[in-house]
């Protein structure tokens, strides 16, 4: 019999709209992976999933009614132990045969084979392919046990005593290969051709499916239902923005992937419509009315050419009326208390200042460990003032003092916000209200951003703050949470990580980098320590955390496309200004691609091991007069010449130059370890030529740890 294609749906009610694509695509894999498995489908099957708020569906082409016949070699025992010294089988090897339900007659034809300590009993069998209605069994069960259903419910069939345990109550069950139904059962029904489509507008109710591969067609033609997740998205967005250049000229809907997921698996044929509300709502902080339409109402507010937030909105609807002027005012009549509301918060909260607030942090518990938001306000206030001090000496006593007052003043108002009515109907708010409250009440344009933007960056590829009190208190407020939470034990652990401090490690490392902030790491934990002696035992664990960032830095350098060979070179020195990691690594690379570069990396690399193993010999400065070979005086005049133009590029931050300049050190190299032997007798003269090779491995690696370029 020809392969054909094979359909399976489940028909359910409303399935949890954020888990829809996942629990689609899961369903569709699961079922295919299991089919391969047991030779019902080729490695090379197509498998299209279909999710839509009712059903999840999968089409799986070239699947077989049944898997062929297989060859099965199994290791019974030592023939030592099967048979005994007449060639008789034992009863141990009997009883084996008897368990894979062979017969006694079956000892003449096992095969014997010397595995190397033994000769070994095999039988060879012949197993029979597993039909169709069977391995579909089979795929069904484990994949409706595998699905990733966030929260399971459990309901009653119709017979009023069974129970089932799934996402949601299923309706229907349908399986068909080709044009056949195939015999299966789950979740108490039974298989068939029949689906249903969409709830209000679907031209023929119930639907027959006459073959698994009409199966989208009809259901758009009959039950005006895009089956498809992707291609039902695709149309939402056609939808949104031709309904945008409709609303008026230069308009665009927010962009969301979530939400856009999110409204498509809330919809089976998708209707968008254009909704407004009253001008003098946009008062509100955009932001604020942004996220209560997207958040509750699930609608994609319009923003003009500037992303400036308008009045209107889109509403992707499940229905497409004659008249869709019902559920336009409908969605507006919905919406309107909900900007109302969030009016009155913000007009609640202008009552009160940021710094009226701010005592009230004292009842705010952070961690129970580690105090109140009050107190953890207060420690990131005086590591951000530590680290004003801690830059470089290029600002002038003014600016210093004016930098310190106003990083003071946002790190002790950033988190006054958290007290806020707003925040606390929006948490995803906190900072950016805060920012609006500040400009309100007439704080500095620097110190209103440094309140929203200290959360920066929040996420990978997030922006940083804007400018340096945002850039000091973002930094000041990571650290405080990082060296609070290693100081009391909070680690994270595999994949867990409770409190994001992998987050907050990558952020500490962006902002050092990309802010350019030439500050070492080394001093910054030291000084966030020491404001957690009294809650904290010894050093705060600085050692284990600075090892944690540096581990997260090396995961950061590899995500973006350096090798770990050009990595591990980098941060084998420990480099603590991780402003200059940047260059470092990039001068690495480029060094990498010169012909010298192998050779050089090598002959470090056993520099390395010679020194190691020379270690506890007292190596005296080099003595000229005690070169006696050619080769180790060219190689001292060599460092002469080259090491001083190395070391300036090197100090003037050129670490490309500094390390092409080591590059003409490659054949003084190479030819000192083709004529100069360096362990002789003479203790003397190998002192001093281990004196010539420490000052090598010193001047080659400044930048890097160039060993580590060497396979």
């Amino acid at each position: 019999m020809m392969p054909q294609n094979l359909l399976v749906e489940i028909l359910v009610e409303e399935l949890p709209p954020k888990a829809l694509k996942t629990l689609g695509e899961s369903f569709a894999s699961a079922l295919a992976a299991s089919l391969k498995q047991d030779g019902l489908a080729p490695d090379g099957a197509v498998v299209t999933a279909y999710a839509t708020p009712r059903r999840l569906a999968a089409h799986i082409t070239g699947v077989l009614a049944a898997a062929a016949d297989r060859a099965v070699s199994q290791k019974l025992m030592p023939v030592s132990v099967g048979l005994d010294r007449s060639g008789a089988p034992t009863p141990a090897l009997l009883k084996k045969l008897a368990a894979l339900g062979a017969e006694a007659s079956a000892v003449q034809k096992l095969r014997q084979e010397n595995d190397g300590k033994a000769e070994i009993l095999f039988y060879d069998s012949t197993v029979k392919g597993m039909m169709l209605a069977e391995g579909l069994q089979k795929a069904i069960d484990a994949t409706l046990a595998a699905l990733p259903i966030p929260k399971v419910m459990s309901y009653q069939l119709a017979d009023g005593w069974t129970s089932v345990n799934f996402v949601r109550p299923a309706h229907a069950l349908l399986a068909l290969y080709g044009a056949t139904v195939v015999p299966v059962f789950a979740l108490g029904l039974s298989s068939g051709k029949v689906t249903h489509g969409h709830r209000f507008e679907g031209s023929t109710e119930p639907i027959t499916i006459e073959h698994a591969d009409y199966y989208a067609g009809t259901l758009l033609e009959r039950g005006a239902v895009i089956a498809s997740f992707a291609e039902r998205r695709a149309e939402i967005v056609r939808q949104l923005t031709a309904a945008a250049e409709k609303a008026g000229p230069g308009l665009c809907p927010v962009e969301d992937e979530a939400l856009l997921d999110e409204v498509t698996a809330l919809v089976e044929r998708p209707n968008v419509l254009i909704g407004q509300f009253e001008p003098e709502f946009l008062e509100v902080p955009q932001e604020c009315l942004i996220l209560t339409m997207k958040a509750n109402q699930k609608y994609f507010p319009l923003l003009d050419a500037a992303g400036k937030l308008t009045h209107r909105f889109l509403i992707v609807s499940n229905l497409t009326p004659p008249d869709p002027s019902a559920i336009i005012s409908g969605n507006e009549r919905v919406v309107r208390p909900r900007l109302a509301d969030a009016k009155f918060f913000f007009d609640q909260d202008r009552k009160k200042t940021l710094k009226s607030r701010t005592p009230a942090l004292a009842k705010v518990v952070y961690h129970n460990k580690l105090g109140s938001q009050l107190a953890r306000s207060e420690r990131v206030s005086a590591i951000a003032r530590d680290i004003v001090n801690k830059l470089p000496d290029d600002l002038t006593p003014r600016q210093s003092v004016i930098l310190d007052n106003r990083v003071k003043q946002a790190a002790l108002a950033a988190k006054a916000d958290l007290l806020t009515d707003m925040v606390g109907e929006f948490p995803e708010l906190q900072g950016i209200m805060g920012r609006y409250y500040a400009l309100g009440e007439g704080f500095n344009k620097e110190v209103a951003n440094a309140i929203e933007d200290h959360y920066r960056p929040r996420f990978a590829g997030d922006d940083l703050p804007r400018g340096m009190v945002g850039m000091i208190v973002a930094l000041a407020d990571k650290l405080e949470t990082l060296t609070g939470l290693f100081g009391i034990g909070q680690i994270p652990t595999g994949d867990k990580d409770p409190f994001a401090l992998r987050r907050h490690a990558l952020g500490v490392i962006r902002i050092l980098t990309e802010g350019k902030l030439d500050v070492p790491l080394s001093d910054l934990l030291d000084l966030a320590a020491a404001h957690f002696k009294e809650l904290c035992k010894g050093d705060g664990n600085t050692a284990q955390l600075s090892a944690f960032i540096f581990d997260r830095l090396a995961v950061n350098l590899r995500e973006q496309g350096y090798t770990a060979q050009e990595v591990d070179a980098v941060l084998a020195l420990n480099p603590q200004l991780l402003s200059d990691i940047p260059r470092r690594i990039k001068a690495v690379r480029l060094f990498a691609t010169l012909p010298e570069a192998v050779a050089l990396a090598a002959a470090n690399k056993r520099v390395g091991n010679i020194l190691k193993k020379a270690e506890g010999i007292t190596i005296a400065p080099l003595n000229a007069a005690l070169l006696k070979a050619a080769a180790e005086i060219a190689l001292s005049e060599a460092l002469d010449r080259i090491v001083p133009e190395a070391n300036a590029a090197f100090e003037a931050g050129d670490y490309s130059g500094s390390l092409q300049a080591l590059a003409a050190l490659r054949k003084p190299v190479d030819a000192f370890f083709d004529k100069v032997m360096v362990n002789v007798e003479d203790p003397v003269l190998r002192v001093n030529r281990l004196s010539l090779l420490t000052q090598l491995h010193g001047a080659m690696n400044r930048v890097a740890d160039l060993s580590r370029l060497s396979a």
